[in-house]
């Protein structure tokens, strides 16, 4: 049985979902108006790892991740680039979408695109005016905090201990609420700034109100999971909880999931540091595979830290599995432990999608794999326990030429002449084609 940790109640509970062996999950997108960082892109194969897992397990899940494509940043980024606001979020989501198949991330079931949910989203504000949960000042619209039941619950807090943070604020903003707890569902707009008509102002959408409205749409008013960084506990999933079920009155969500951040050479990845690095650019040095196999073999809700050290551990052990997975097959395997393996694997899985535990399970299978036990049905035991982790391994033909050079080389051993193997050996490792000689046969890898 899988287990997840809720951070709404800060229990690992067992995972009942709303349909039998289906999941309805939505996972906060990136705001698009650059390329996603490590930090983003950390979410993202985490909850494509625990959406993996969940196929593997034989759940269909339907599996939904937003892009907001109209906030503050975009607005200026468009600006200062003479583009307009779709302009640029239509290039970074096409960038995003190239990046992410690079790092394996299988496409969302749908990206909701917050201007396409305008009229949607305009319905539920006045919903929530109409059951007084919100009001209007001066063509903004607020949502009323004190009316929210154990408001920000998610995050462990208590409305007294925000109460006590926000006294003796005394911005504009500010002054047009009833309370400085209360967050914007409707902002009006400033002169030159894109806009769309509503019955307060010309304006557009608060952040938070974007993502109720497209999960509640697209996966109806109770959903099986939420998930994000864990940054956004506080206070975007708090303000998502307290206007989706004021306006529903049903539990909006029933496990809420949350991801460890990125540090940086221990240091919290910042771009006053410098050590801000976008995917786009990291991918120019480093293989998406590779970077996806380090971000997806840590549990998903611990921090890790990213490092030159880290990243070519992750490449040399990507290599022992693939190296593992394109062994010749034997005849007749013993299969005796294959499974012990998979519910090795399965427990360790099921504990919170543990990914640490995961990959030391497949990594116990691979040596014993090597140690002679390799067959058809062994090896897809072992590659769906890969794609778990988006690592797929395409099957390589070794082009004509090197074929022939092996086959030589066997030849000249068969000869007993041994300096000409060597030297062909040689020559192939400088084409960088490893051979290895076990009781089955010459086997090679591609170093």
């Amino acid at each position: 049985m899988i287990k997840i940790y809720d951070t709404l109640t800060r229990s690992l509970r067992e995972f009942v979902p709303l349909v039998d062996k289906k999941v309805s999950m939505y996972v906060c997108g990136p705001t698009v108006y650059n390329y996603i960082h490590i930090g983003n892109a950390r979410s993202a194969v985490a909850f494509d790892t625990i959406r993996r897992y969940f196929e593997y397990r034989g759940y269909q899940v339907n599996y939904i991740s937003n892009f907001t494509d109209v906030d503050d940043k975009i607005i200026k980024a468009a600006a200062e680039n003479d583009m307009t606001p779709k302009a640029l979020a239509d290039q970074f989501i096409a960038a995003f979408m190239e990046d992410t198949k690079q790092l394996g991330i299988k496409p969302a079931n749908q990206n909701p695109r917050v201007m396409d949910y305008m009229g949607e989203i305009i319905a539920f504000v006045q919903e929530l005016i109409q059951k007084g949960f919100a009001y209007e000042s001066q063509g903004d619209v607020y949502f009323r905090v004190v009316k929210s039941e154990n408001y920000a619950r998610l995050a462990n807090k208590t409305l007294e201990d925000l109460e006590v943070g926000a006294s003796g604020r005394t911005d504009a903003e500010t002054e047009l609420k009833e309370n400085p707890l209360d967050f914007a569902l409707w902002k009006s707009a400033k002169p030159g700034e894109i806009s769309w008509p509503s019955p307060w102002s010309d304006g557009r959408p608060g952040w938070h109100i974007e993502c109720s409205v497209m999960a509640t749409e697209i996966l109806g008013d109770t959903i099986d999971i939420h998930g994000g960084g864990v940054d956004l506990e506080f206070p975007h999933h708090t303000n998502e909880i307290a206007q989706s079920e004021a306006k529903t009155g049903h539990t909006f969500v029933n496990y809420w999931m949350h991801n460890g951040f990125v540090n940086v050479d221990n240091e919290k990845m910042s771009k006053s540091l410098g050590n801000f690095v976008t995917v786009h650019d990291m991918l120019k040095t480093v293989d998406g595979q590779v970077l996806r196999f380090f971000l997806a073999t840590q549990q998903y809700r611990k921090p890790i830290n990213f490092t030159e050290k880290a990243i070519h551990d992750a490449e040399v052990n990507l290599k022992y599995l693939k190296n593992t997975y394109t062994l010749p097959l034997h005849e007749a395997a013993e299969k005796a432990q294959l499974a012990d393996f998979v519910t090795a694997f399965t427990e360790a899985m099921d504990d919170d999608f543990n990914a640490a535990n995961g990959i030391t399970v497949v990594f116990d299978f691979a040596k014993w794999i090597n140690s002679g036990h390799f067959d058809q049905e062994i090896k897809e035991a072992f590659g769906q326990m890969l794609e778990v982790f988006g690592i797929v391994f395409q099957e390589e033909v070794l082009d004509a030429d090197i074929e022939a050079l092996i086959a030589d080389r066997q030849a000249a051993r068969a000869a007993r002449d041994f300096a000409k193997a060597d030297a062909i050996r040689d020559q192939l490792a400088a084409q960088g084609i490893k051979l290895l000689d076990t009781k089955e046969g010459v086997r090679w890898t591609r170093d």
